[in-house]
């Protein structure tokens, strides 16, 4: 590898050591109810969200929680004997997608049938330490 290379590399794992990330798949809730819930959270300290997440009476709120507290942990483990109340986490990026959608069908009167689309979703957060 030439120098070029390995300050670029080394550059850009030093960027990275204060970024953590968890990601919860297939998660069989809505897209649109876990994007309130997310909204609500993006940006914010981890321990205040933690907070909103659990007092928030939604469904996905817990699930949301449960993949932040993971995030921290993930965190934690990159930056070892490093204290995450002493070290100013935020939320910095959570993305909601839509994943597979199982289709079902409900009979309906005169012989017809109506489409019952269950949707689940994507959830990815980014935990990320703000430099003073």
């Amino acid at each position: 590898m030439g120098k070029r290379k390995r300050i670029a590399a080394e550059a850009r794992k030093e960027e990275m050591s204060s970024i953590a990330m968890a990601k919860l798949n297939n998660c069989p809730t809505s897209p649109r109810k876990m994007r309130l819930v997310a909204d609500s959270v993006r940006g914010k300290d981890v321990f205040q969200a933690l907070n909103i997440l659990k007092l928030s009476p939604q469904e996905a709120s817990n699930r949301l929680e449960k993949l932040l507290r993971s995030a921290i942990a993930n965190w934690e483990a990159k930056n070892a004997g490093v204290n995450p109340e002493e070290s100013d986490l935020i939320i910095r990026e959570v993305k909601v997608d839509s994943a597979r959608m199982l289709k079902r069908l409900q009979t309906a009167p005169q012989g017809r049938a109506h489409r019952i689309r269950k949707r689940s979703n994507h959830v990815t957060i980014i935990v990320d330490s703000v430099k003073n």
